[in-house]
């Protein structure tokens, strides 16, 4: 019996297929990750008897990165990063450890059958699972063939089953150029993404971005918001004015007429205009003409144009849209939704997707009316070659999906039965008067076939007064004519949808990408989502592209990232050698980037009007080691301390407040330290600025604070505070925060696991001792006498808060509120006291005791 290994892109896909492949008669288990979860069936393979083993991956399960010494911002010349800096491929997720895991369920197999989604990310990923399992499975007799790929557009029993009767090959081309977009999008990113941070934030104290990036897609995205706000503000708005006139067709009715000239912008001529007509006092029929008109039902539905209504339409961001849609995919309500295509192929099952809709309330009638009527084909569109159009797949109801997984489920179904609909009719009939020597005309409009506008309302033909009869020459008296004056207006900021619009029109980004680059400038803080999300460009967004136009505009323009674009796809389709274009296109941008980096003052200039200077930004907190004379605390992200007089910026932890940490000064550098702290509930701990950013020690990295400052003798260094190993991560140190008290805790120096003990305490000391049982550091214990919760009216006490009986009752174990994971600049192994072994602290604790005692805690120490 031959054994095929099956992986999809997501765990419910797998749990999906699996379901529909083994008609429900699968067993399933938990894999090694704990992540992922393989679903085993026998069943026929290739005409023989097979064991399937169906699991998945979680996305990539790798990506490409810069080897170790090149990921330092310090270290290397950001100019290194387009030729000389090798990359290397890592796990996505190490704590996934998605390679072991598909080695060990791919051991032993015959073949593997590749059900990643269907584009070019998917061919991608195909061959990420094969670099993992190929190694470690049986080899091929002969030429006997052992990799297969499912094509398949839906999670439907006929597109499953279709897919596993028609397996072809996972395509290396369309996966090299997903590998030529990933290193040009790392190397060009990378480089100007870190000079231009470094320089300006080295400079700027008020940016208030954390990452000043660049991006070969993101850039231009934010150029055509920048370019809607330049035309706002360079708008001057001009008075016309417009020539009003209503006629009374019948008693107690009126009727607005549209003057022919539209407008003029001269105020003697119109007033010339007005004295003509004013002197008649009927209005003469000239023409009446009727014509019946067709509204067109709309093109099948992509990606696209489902991002532009979930922006315009629906309020939602065209991220969260497309999450959205990824879900309701994997659930098997829709079709897969990346898609460029707008044309259903011949043979598609139209009438079969329809009746799923039958029973809906919503459109039941439309639907079953369509079927007995017969449905009209849709419109002939764009057939990219990729995927069948967004369509939905199966029956849902507002209780199933709710929110805005219903509202874009409810969306996708009625543009799928208004392509299946017929054109909307309506008959236009248009009159055209004469006052005087200036024409006037009403148009008036009367549906007569309502068509696919019964399922998609919003685009019906709105309700008009309806015309009177008449004929030419009839005569209608004027019951007013006036002169109003109006003046242009400027054009609006760019919304979502708009935007979508013209990153599709001039080729930045792909169907998949796009939400990614606008999220990418909203996030970056270029951007801000306004009502009606619509983008308002913020002054650093601004200030960026006006100086990319200064120096290069080609960096912001579309044009260039548009033809390499154009170099992607034709790797794609095997018309274009992948080194070939790598090696060119880095070339370009690396000249670009000589010439940024030579001509950075002319981005400086405009930086220098928007921005303040370091020295007149923040406020004197804590002195420098150097000159001592205070440094200004810049609050502004990233939060940093800048020395004036010695021109020097030093970094801090990031999310929480710095204060001045009692005027204390390291014994190393004479630096006053500081204490970041994340709030009342969450962990604190002082840090010198100093050390924070030069390390002092070989086993210490960047971004230490004193709680992993292996110094022997400073009594904030984690060797005079340290406790014992933490009880939930591997290499961290619990380490008594000297300032917390009267509520005191000790906190991991690594992850946010805290301990609250001893509340109310007078003082507590760690002590040079340790314990016999788990080798933690012995804590010496102060209360007052009047709120002692010590046994016998003690007031002091000595012992391991692991450990010692009296203790068990007060301590708690709790996790930091943070605002935001710290930005730590690094970890490196705790060597020093206050290191636990690992040992089983004796059955001396109550293990009867609530989980978030330290009673609980100790079962860790395994």
């Amino acid at each position: 019996m031959r054994t095929v290994l099956m992986v999809a892109e997501k765990p419910s896909l797998a749990q999906s297929i699996a379901k529909i492949l083994s008609r429900g008669t699968m067993s399933s288990r938990k894999g090694l990750n704990g992540a992922c979860s393989v679903h085993e069936y026998t069943g026929s393979f290739g005409g023989q008897s097979a064991h399937f083993k169906m699991t998945s991956v979680c996305g990539h399960v790798m990506t490409l990165d810069f080897i170790g010494k090149y990921n330092s911002w310090d270290k290397v010349d950001p100019a290194e990063l387009f030729s000389k800096a090798p990359t290397e491929k890592k796990e996505a997720n190490p704590k996934l450890t998605m390679v072991k895991f598909l080695q060990v369920e791919g051991r032993g197999c015959d073949c593997v059958v590749l059900w990643l989604d269907c584009d070019k990310e998917g061919e991608n990923i195909c061959f990420e699972v094969l670099d993992a399992v190929l190694p470690v499975m049986n080899k091929p007799r002969g030429t006997e063939r052992t990799i297969y790929r499912a094509k398949f557009s839906s999670i439907t029993d006929t597109d499953i089953c279709n897919a596993m009767n028609h397996l072809g090959e996972p395509n290396r081309n369309e996966a090299l150029s997903v590998d030529a977009r990933q290193e040009l999008d790392l190397r060009i990113g990378c480089a100007f993404t870190r000079f231009q941070t470094k320089y300006f934030q080295g400079k700027y104290g008020n940016l208030d971005s954390s990452l000043i990036s660049f991006g070969p897609c993101q850039t231009p995205t934010l150029g055509f918001c920048v370019e809607r706000h330049d035309k706002i503000q360079s708008f001057k708005p001009e008075t016309y004015w417009v020539l009003q006139a209503k006629v009374n067709p019948e008693k107690e009715s009126s009727l607005t007429l549209d003057w022919d000239r539209v407008r003029v912008f001269d105020r003697e001529i119109a007033q010339m205009f007005l004295n003509i007509t004013k002197m008649e006092k009927e209005a003469k029929v000239e023409s009446v003409s009727k014509k019946e008109k067709v509204k067109q039902r709309p093109l099948a539905l992509n990606t696209v144009e489902m991002l532009r209504v979930a922006s315009a339409a629906l309020g939602m961001g065209p991220q969260h849209a497309m999450q959205i849609a990824e879900r309701l995919y994997t659930q098997g309500y829709i079709s897969y939704p990346r898609t460029e295509t707008t044309h259903y192929p011949e043979n598609f099952d139209l009438k079969g997707c329809l009746r799923q809709q039958a029973n809906n309330p919503y459109w039941a009638e439309t639907v079953k009316a369509l079927l007995s009527e017969g449905i009209n084909r849709p419109r002939k569109g764009h057939d990219a070659g990729d995927h069948p159009p967004i369509t939905p797949m199966r029956a849902a109801t507002e209780a199933e999906l709710g929110g805005d997984g219903w509202r874009l489920y409810e969306y996708i179904t009625r543009h799928f039965i208004a392509t299946v609909s017929a054109d909307c009719k309506y008959l236009q009939t248009t009159i055209s008067f004469s006052i005087g020597p200036e024409r006037f005309t009403c148009i008036g409009k009367v549906v007569t076939s309502p068509g696919f506008t019964e399922v998609m309302p919003w685009h019906s033909i709105p309700l008009e007064e309806s015309l009177p009869h008449c004929e030419k020459g009839d005569l209608f008296p004027i019951s007013e004519i006036k002169l109003v004056e109006k003046q242009t207006s400027p054009p609006d900021y760019l919304t979502e949808a708009e935007l979508i619009t013209l990153m599709e029109k001039h080729g930045i980004g792909t169907d998949a990408s796009i939400p990614v680059h606008i999220n990418n400038i909203c996030q970056r803080n270029y951007v801000t989502v306004e009502s009606g999300r619509r983008l308002k460009p913020t002054n650093l967004g601004i200030v960026l592209v006006h100086g990319y136009y200064k120096i290069d505009a080609e960096l912001v323009l579309p044009t260039i990232r548009s033809a390499v674009e154009k170099q992607l796809n034709l790797i794609a389709l095997g018309k274009a050698n992948y080194h070939q274009v790598l090696e060119h296109t880095l070339d370009i941008f690396k000249r670009k980037f000589h010439y940024f980096v030579d001509s950075i003052a002319g981005m400086d200039e405009l930086m220098e009007v928007s921005f303040s200077p370091l020295a007149a930004t923040g406020k004197p907190l804590s002195r420098c080691g150097k000159c001592h004379r205070f440094m200004k605390y810049i609050q502004a992200k990233p939060s940093r301390l800048h020395c004036s007089h010695c021109d020097d910026t030093y970094s801090l932890p990031q999310n929480g407040t710095i204060k001045l940490y009692k005027e204390l000064r390291c014994p190393l550098d004479d630096f006053e330290l500081v204490l970041w702290s994340s709030g009342s509930r969450g962990k604190s701990y002082p840090l010198c600025p100093y050390c924070y950013n030069h390390p002092p020690f070989r086993d210490m990295k960047k971004g230490m604070g004193c709680n992993e400052c292996t110094h022997p003798t400073c009594q904030h260094s984690l060797s005079m505070l340290g406790i014992g190993q933490c009880v939930e991560c591997e290499n961290g140190v619990l380490v008594l925060d000297s300032t917390s008290g009267p509520k005191w805790k000790m906190a991991c120096n690594k992850c946010n696991v805290i301990v609250h003990f001893f509340e109310n305490a007078h003082k507590v000391r760690v002590s040079p001792e340790t314990c016999d049982l788990c080798d933690a550091a012995l804590v010496d214990v102060d209360f007052n006498k009047a709120k002692s919760p010590l046994p016998g009216d003690e007031t002091q006490h000595s012992g391991c808060v692991f450990c010692d009986p009296v203790f068990q009752d007060l301590v708690e174990l709790k996790h930091a509120a943070m605002r935001h994971p710290m930005h730590r600049g690094g970890q490196g192994k705790r060597q020093g006291r206050g290191r636990g072994k690992g040992r089983r602290p004796g059955g001396r604790l109550n293990p009867k005791k609530p989980k978030d005692k330290m009673a609980a805690l100790a079962a860790y120490f395994v």
